[in-house]
Order: C-alpha cells, then structure tokens, then sequence
C-alpha cells in the first residue's frame, strides 16, 4: 500500500473525468474544493460537491419520506491534484523534513509548506 499524499480537509482541483475544473478564458481555475474523506485502500477520495451521484433511499428514520438523494462519490486520487496555497494552482507535492525533524508537505512550484 502506498502513502497517499492528500489527506482529509485538503484543498483539491480535480484534473480529469465528468467532474473536471476547467480553466476559464483568462487561464484562472475555478475554487478548489475540499476533500470530505480519504478511502486509503481504494485509493480514493470523496470531494465536496464533485462527482454527484442520484441514490435511491428506502424510508428511515434519519429520512422518513425515502426517495432519491443526490450524494459525492469516490474520485481517485491520480485524478486530483492539491492547490498550492501561495498561487492558487495545481501542484505537485514534495515530503521533505522541517528544522525540528518532522515530515513535512511542501507544494513543488512555490516551496510552501503544506498544513
């Protein structure tokens, strides 16, 4: 198993697929969106607002009338991409140590460390 470098409430365009955040004419990318939840085996993540699928509901207590709900699946991983938090764009991601030793994200295209 891989170590996946996004992790939950990271900021997150998505690069492929029907969810796809395309550019607009000045060359800018829309906002990016937040990773809701990593499946780490699936290598998967679920992304606020993409990739919206109709689900068919029987009546429960939580939802009494049932029926069909619209809710965010899984979009791999490979077709995502984490936001650089100094540009705004894409990037990829370094792991590199910090002065005290620890293992920090760094987005390749600015050098800025990752929360």
């Amino acid at each position: 198993m891989t170590k996946l470098k996004i992790k939950k409430d990271d900021m997150v365009l998505v690069l492929a697929g029907n969810s796809k955040d395309k550019r607009d004419q000045n060359g800018k990318y829309p906002a990016p969106h937040k990773v809701l939840k990593v499946l780490v085996k699936e290598q998967r993540a679920i992304v606020e607002g993409k990739n919206m699928v109709s689900k068919s509901t029987k009546p429960s207590a939580k939802n009494p009338q049932g029926g069909i709900i619209k809710q965010e699946a899984p979009i791999h991983i490979s077709n995502l991409s984490l936001v650089d938090p100094k540009t705004g764009e894409p990037t990829r991601v370094a792991i590199k140590k910090n002065d005290d030793g620890k293992k920090v994200r760094v987005a390749k295209k600015s050098g800025e460390v990752i929360k």
